[in-house]
C-alpha cells in the first residue's frame, strides 16, 4: 500500500486533460494523496493511416494502457468510455465512472453556419461508421471523407480546404476549451451519440481494495447506469467501432430511457427502437433492447456490415 497513485495515460491533450482531472478528483477527495501520471503512445495513436474498423477497432487505444495496470506500472488506467471494448482483461473492472459531459456530436465549419447551410455534395470529414450511417441517411449526397487524429490534427485539417465540415464529439471540444469552434450541436433525434460518448472511465484492478475505496467518491451513480446499459446493448450486439451501432441512455425522472440504432453505412437501412425501466434493470434493459433490434433486423444488417 501507497500514498502515491499513477495514472496510464495516452500522451493526447484530451486524454491528459482526462487524467489530471480525475487527478483533481481524487485529491480532492483524499487530501495528501499523491498522483503521478504515465504517459504513453497507444497503438490507436500510432496507426493514423487506416480507418480503426480496419485495423483492430477503439480497443487499439486502450490495450497499452490496460497493460500497464496488470505489469505493475499503474494503478490505475484514464479512459473515454466510448473508447473501452465491452470485455476488458482478466482482473480489471471500471472502478468509477465520473459525470457525463454533454454526449452529443456536433457540426464544426469554417465557411458554413449550420447543416442546412452546407452544400449538397458537401465534404465532411469523420471515420465514424456509427456518425456516417445517420448523416448519410439524412444527407445522402454527402461526399463522408474519412478523418483520424487527436481534437486538434482534425480541427487542422478542417482548415487545408478538404473538408466543407467536420464532425467531433462535443465533450472533446468543451473539456479543451474550444467551445468557440462548435458550428452546431447536432440533435440526437438527427446523430444518436456512440456508447459511453462523454463519460470517463477509471479502470482498475478487481481485487485492490484500496484503489477501489479510493476510486468510489469519483462514481456518478445515474451516469454509471447509463453507461452500464448502453454497453449490455453494445456487448449483445456483438459492438465495436468496426460496426455502426448507436446507444444513448438517459435518465428522465428517475427513470432509464435508453435508445439504440444500428444502420448500414450508406445509410439505405436503419434500424431504431428504444426502451424504458428503472435505472436499477440498466444492464437488463441493455440486453432487451438489443434483442428488440435484432428480431427488427439488426442481425441483418450487422452481417452485411461485417462481410463487406
Amino acid at each position: 500500500m501507497t500514498d502515491i497513485i499513477r495514472i496510464a495515460t495516452r500522451k493526447s491533450p484530451l486524454a491528459i486533460w482526462q487524467a489530471e482531472h480525475v487527478a483533481c478528483c481524487l485529491q480532492k477527495f483524499h487530501p495528501g494523496l499523491r498522483v503521478e501520471l504515465v504517459s504513453m503512445i497507444t497503438s490507436g495513436d500510432k496507426i493514423l493511416d487506416s480507418a480503426l474498423a480496419r485495423v483492430g477497432g477503439k480497443g487499439l487505444f486502450v490495450k497499452e494502457l490496460e497493460q500497464a495496470i496488470l505489469n505493475g506500472q499503474a494503478e490505475i488506467a484514464v479512459h473515454s468510455m466510448k473508447d473501452v471494448p465491452t470485455e476488458l482483461p482478466a482482473g480489471l473492472c471500471i472502478g468509477a465512472v465520473l459525470e457525463r459531459e454533454d454526449p452529443r456530436d456536433v457540426l464544426v465549419s469554417l465557411r458554413f453556419s449550420g447543416l442546412d447551410r452546407l452544400p449538397e455534395q458537401a465534404r465532411v470529414g469523420t471515420s465514424s461508421l456509427r456518425r456516417t450511417f445517420q448523416l448519410k441517411r439524412h444527407f445522402p449526397n454527402w461526399q463522408i471523407l474519412p478523418l483520424r487524429g487527436n481534437v486538434g490534427t482534425r480541427l487542422e485539417k478542417l482548415g487545408s480546404d478538404q473538408f466543407d465540415a467536420v464532425v467531433l464529439a462535443g465533450a472533446g471540444l468543451k473539456r479543451l476549451g474550444l467551445e468557440e469552434r462548435i458550428t452546431q450541436w447536432l440533435d440526437p433525434e438527427l446523430c444518436l451519440p456512440a456508447i459511453g460518448q462523454g463519460a470517463i472511465g477509471v479502470e482498475c484492478r478487481r481485487d485492490d481494495p484500496w484503489i477501489n475505496r479510493l476510486l468510489a467518491p469519483l462514481n456518478h451513480p445515474g451516469t454509471a447506469a447509463c453507461v452500464i446499459a448502453e454497453r449490455a446493448l453494445n456487448a449483445r450486439l456483438g459492438g465495436s467501432c468496426q460496426i455502426p451501432i448507436a446507444g444513448y441512455a438517459e435518465l428522465r425522472a428517475g427513470r432509464l430511457y435508453l435508445r439504440g440504432r444500428v444502420g448500414v453505412p450508406d445509410g439505405s437501412r436503419l434500424i431504431a427502437a428504444e426502451i424504458e425501466g428503472g435505472r436499477e434493470e440498466a444492464q437488463a434493459l441493455g440486453y432487451a433492447l438489443a434483442e428488440t433490434l435484432l428480431a427488427r433486423g439488426a442481425d441483418r444488417v450487422l452481417q452485411t456490415v461485417y462481410g463487406s
